[in-house]
């Protein structure tokens, strides 16, 4: 190993198994880029064990179903309820069994590049993904509560196959399948985490055509949520139709 340069090494270490033979050879070598590249080895490990441990607890619902006779689960889960304007989203998807995904997790904790990067690769695996989408003046009618379910239930329509049950992330829902509902449901369960994570690129995407069509708000930053800017637009422009009429302070404004 002496006559290999300390790049060589770094490229060799990188192809290398935890348990290969040459790990013995390595550590008897002083130089400190050799060892830098042995650290670097082990604390990249280490970071993967961790990864499939999260990712394990993330599984102990479906794990637990799949045991239980019930292969087709579909996680749900919605973003919108809060924003001043744009439609509450909903998204149900079903994994296959053997899906991994290192790092996946509630939409809210993560970048919106990481959440784009998921959200392909979710589009691609996943056995089945539903949308459901409820419009401003829908959930002005119906009250943003029964919106959330009516989208909830569009996408479980939107699958194009019967699930067999339904990780729902903390809402009860009136359908022909059995269901949980789970506190906090996207750190919980895979099925929901990807949900959520389909729901939230869905509606941010939206929303940034929304800004092209109603430019001044900031829909493309703010998502239809009561930011500064947002509420400046309100002034300056007046509401449009997209915004939520039963919502404070929209309900102040009198459309222009």
């Amino acid at each position: 190993m002496n006559n290999m340069t300390v790049k060589e090494i770094k490229t060799l270490v990188e192809q290398l198994e935890e348990e290969d033979p040459i790990f013995e050879q390595l550590q008897k070598d002083k130089r400190k880029g050799v060892q830098k590249a042995i650290n670097d080895f082990y604390r990249k490990q280490q970071r993967l064990i961790k990864e499939r441990e999260d990712f394990e607890k993330l599984t102990a619902f479906e794990k637990k179903l799949y045991g239980e006779g019930f292969s087709l689960i579909a996680g749900i889960d919605e973003v919108g309820r809060g924003p001043l304007a744009g439609p509450v989203v909903a998204a149900a998807v079903i994994l296959p069994q053997d899906f991994y995904l290192a790092g996946l997790n509630d939409s809210k904790k993560l970048s919106q590049s990481k959440r784009e990067e998921y959200f392909d690769v979710i589009m691609k695996e996943a056995h089945s993904v539903g949308i459901g989408m409820i419009e401003a003046d829908v959930i002005d009618s119906i009250n943003i509560y029964e919106a959330t379910k009516k989208a909830m239930l569009q996408a479980i329509l939107d699958l194009g196959c019967n699930p067999h049950y339904l990780l729902i992330d903390a809402m009860k829902l009136q359908t022909p399948y059995p269901q949980e509902s789970i506190i906090k449901g996207d750190a919980k369960s895979i099925s929901i985490a990807a949900a959520s994570i389909v729901a939230k690129v869905t509606r941010d995407k939206l929303m940034k055509e929304y800004e092209v069509t109603y430019p001044g708000y900031g829909f493309g930053q703010n998502a239809g949520y009561g930011t500064r800017e947002h509420l400046e637009g309100l002034q300056e422009k007046g509401v449009t139709p997209i915004h939520r009429r039963s919502f404070a302070p929209i309900k102040d404004y009198e459309r222009k």
